[in-house]
């Protein structure tokens, strides 16, 4: 047909090949052997021969994980190139890994980041693999424990010795307590950051020893502590951190008014404070306003802060850039916390609402004084509707990203964000009933930079009835998952749409009616079968 045949060329094995084992002092000559930097400069020219090992070792930390590995696998100046600058390393904690750490080490001796994760069905590494990496790696300055449940306080002590330059350390799901917490805290005193999640080993009740604070108090800048039992052990060294600047307590138990009131005492550089589901009413929120410097604050599901809290707040934290409150339907901040914040927090750059129902005078007087605002999410609110929003799109002409979700507005509301908001970039709607899709394109094709988003929820399906008839006279109650509401994306392709919509029909009706019908029959058949029976 014209075309000049091809020519057979013979099957390179170079990226087929097989790592040898370090201890080899030759490489073995089969093709599947790996290769020697001698073997690549007779077969053709290898120009990275005059790279230097350190500009090698730059290229092999741009690339991605799965690179990585093979191209460790090119020769063994690469294989020990790509051992020696690899610093994060990531490792599954099952108790067999012990038997590896000698060599595993020997290649990646320059790690400076650890991850040990084991799953929840798997018995994880004790103290003696623990240390023997503590031994290899005296050079760490990250360590993450996930599900380790076989630490214990001794081992956690020996590791903070022999590992004594952490400056990040985090555990979740371990079983040791405040003595290998202490430990750490005593050892590492170059530790910056510390987070702490579900650890079983701390005793609950009055008797739980106080953890810290230990020589690491004066470094630690960020405390993130979740789903503790009694994560108010952790008093001593929240209040002895002089430096700290980030706070996060997350689902911990017990009272939190009268911690909050120490640590506002003594430290007073808090930048960041993160409060969710914790028991913290507004006499924290007086506390916490004595940090002048406070930036971020989140306020997630806290029933107990009302407006009072928030309003001292904004008055004497006037340098809030972020601002989330959850309230969690409890109707307790409203328009008067966040008229305050509008009237003494001028830099406030972004604002989330969740469950808060702002009316047209908050959002006024937001959108007003808050000329720095960027980004902007109102979610499942009852009183933010289109005249909010116009609001909004007529004044805040900083605002880049506009997320509104299950609230009741209508494609007119998009109509005002098409001449509004100069610099939105990015907005997003999602299950609220009033707005279609034709008016999220309709905005779309106004401003043609700007990305839509919309989750829209789809109109009720017909009642799927079934008529007495077909299943025999029998009452049937509501079935879970077989209702006629489907939540479909509008940004979805034709076909998941359409399929979905059947699929949920289908499954209101045609399969809830062929099955009684196949049970009636069969109850039909069976009796005719038995009264057959007995006539023979």
């Amino acid at each position: 047909m014209g075309q000049s045949a091809s020519v057979s060329r013979p099957r390179s094995f170079k990226s087929a090949a097989v790592i040898s084992p370090p201890a080899m002092d030759t490489v073995s000559a089969s093709p599947g052997g790996v290769t020697s930097d001698l073997d690549d400069a007779v077969a053709g020219d290898d120009y990275t021969l005059n790279l230097p090992d350190e500009c090698l070792a730059c290229i092999f930390q741009s690339l991605s994980a799965g690179d990585r590995k093979r191209s460790s696998l090119v020769c063994r100046r690469w294989l020990r190139v790509e051992g020696q600058s690899r610093h994060r390393l990531s490792l599954n904690a099952q108790s067999q890994l012990v038997n590896v750490v000698p060599g595993l080490f020997s290649r990646f001796d320059a790690v400076t980041k650890l991850a040990l994760k084991c799953d929840r069905r798997s018995v994880s590494i004790g103290d003696d693999a623990l240390v023997l990496i503590s031994l290899k790696c005296r050079n760490l300055t990250r360590l993450k424990l996930r599900a380790c449940r076989e630490l214990t306080d001794e081992g956690v002590a020996v590791f903070t010795e022999n590992c004594n330059n952490l400056q990040k350390f985090s555990c979740g799901s371990c079983t040791f307590g405040a003595k290998g917490m202490n430990a750490l805290l005593q050892n590492c005193a170059f530790l910056e950051e510390l987070s702490v999640k579900r650890l079983r080993g701390i005793t609950d009740g009055a008797a739980a020893e106080p953890i810290g604070p230990g020589k690491a108090a004066g470094a630690l800048k960020m405390i993130c502590l979740k789903d503790l039992y009694n994560g108010q052990c952790f008093g001593p060294l929240i209040a002895g951190a002089t430096n700290l600047r980030s706070l996060k307590l997350f689902r911990c138990s017990g009272d939190w008014d009268k911690l909050l009131q120490v640590i506002a005492d003594r430290v007073n550089g808090l930048v960041e404070v993160h409060l969710e589901r914790l028991q913290v009413s507004d006499l924290g929120l007086s506390a916490l306003s004595h940090c002048a410097s406070l930036e971020i604050l989140h306020l997630v599901k806290t029933p107990e802060c009302t407006n009072i809290g928030l309003m001292m707040i904004a008055e004497k934290c006037k340098s809030l850039r972020k601002l989330r409150i959850d309230g969690w339907k409890t109707n307790r901040i409203s328009d008067d916390g966040l008229i305050a914040v509008a009237t003494h927090c001028p830099n406030l750059q972004e604002l989330v609402l969740i469950g808060v129902n702002p009316t047209h005078l908050s959002v006024e007087k937001l959108a007003t004084n808050c000329q720095n605002l960027e980004r902007l999410a109102l979610c499942r609110s009852e009183t933010v509707g289109d005249a909010e929003i116009s609001c909004i799109a007529a004044k805040c002409i900083a605002l880049k990203k506009l997320c509104i979700k299950n609230c009741p507005i209508s494609d007119h509301g998009m109509e005002a964000l098409a001449g509004g908001c100069p610099n939105l970039v990015k907005v997003k709607v999602k299950k609220c009933r009033g707005v279609t899709s034709e008016g999220t394109d309709w905005l779309r094709s106004s401003r043609g930079s700007l990305a839509v988003n919309l989750d829209a929820v789809e109109p009720d399906l017909p009642d799927a009835g079934i008529n007495e008839q077909e299943i025999g006279g029998a009452d049937i109650w509501p079935i879970d998952g077989l209702n006629g509401d489907v939540n479909v994306a509008s940004n979805s392709t034709g076909r998941s749409t359409c399929f979905k919509m059947r699929l949920g029909s289908f499954s209101g009706r045609s399969l809830v009616a062929c099955t009684f019908r196949r049970w009636s029959s069969f109850g039909g058949r069976f009796r005719n079968n038995l009264g057959g029976s007995n006539a023979d």
